[in-house]
């Protein structure tokens, strides 16, 4: 088995699950029927969606877009804690973090944007045990596009086998063993504390 050195973590799901349907409840509370009606523009819109992670459209046309689809009913601020307010904590995955800190180099990796970021996530307090945060809107890539790993690489350094990945969507793990990483598809704490021990990564802990 290979020494694993460094630790890569998704963000969404694995560390802060996520729910659409807080934004969708959040605008028909605002105008019966809104939330309906962007949930649909969503899943007609997701290749617009994901250039946004991609970084591929500037945060202030996202927005005034946005706001043209829900009839200008408020401001961008206020579509940014709307859009935002979706997050919550997985305390049980996060508890693992200052123990693997000790003996493994810890990353984030995520399909993530701008808004998000800031009005979201960018908040918590586990993001310190992290050597660095590799974000999809900042690099120009999204999983399970080579480019997003490489960019892990370059950074850290480490050869493709030192590195062990933590997703909850197999294609993007699936991507990681491709390049040479090992990698867990994520489903719960409970299975991802069994897959580390079979790793041995607990033994020191």
């Amino acid at each position: 088995m290979k020494e694993i050195k460094v630790i890569v973590f998704d963000l969404g799901n694995v560390l802060i699950p996520f729910d659409f349907e807080k934004i969708k409840t959040a605008l028909n509370k605002i105008d019966m029927g809104m939330g309906d009606h962007y949930a649909q523009i969503f899943e007609k819109n997701k290749e617009y969606f994901k250039n946004f992670e991609k970084g591929k459209i500037i945060e202030s046309d996202f927005i005034s877009q946005n706001l043209k689809w829900l009839d200008n009913k408020f401001d961008g601020e206020k579509f940014c804690e709307i859009f935002s307010d979706m997050f919550e904590l997985n305390e049980k995955t996060i508890s693992l973090l200052p123990r693997l800190k000790k003996y493994y180099r810890l990353i984030l990796l995520s399909n993530t944007n701008s808004i998000h970021k800031k009005f979201g996530w960018e908040k918590y307090e586990f993001l310190c045990y992290f050597e660095k945060l590799i974000l999809s809107h900042e690099v120009g890539a999204l999983k399970p596009e080579k480019e997003i790993y490489n960019a892990v690489m370059d950074f850290t350094r480490e050869s493709a086998t030192s590195h062990l990945f933590i997703d909850d969507i197999y294609d993007y793990a699936a991507a990681a063993k491709k390049l040479g990483w090992d990698a867990i598809h994520f489903k719960n704490y409970e299975m991802l504390v069994d897959e580390l021990k079979d790793r041995n990564i607990f033994v020191n802990i």
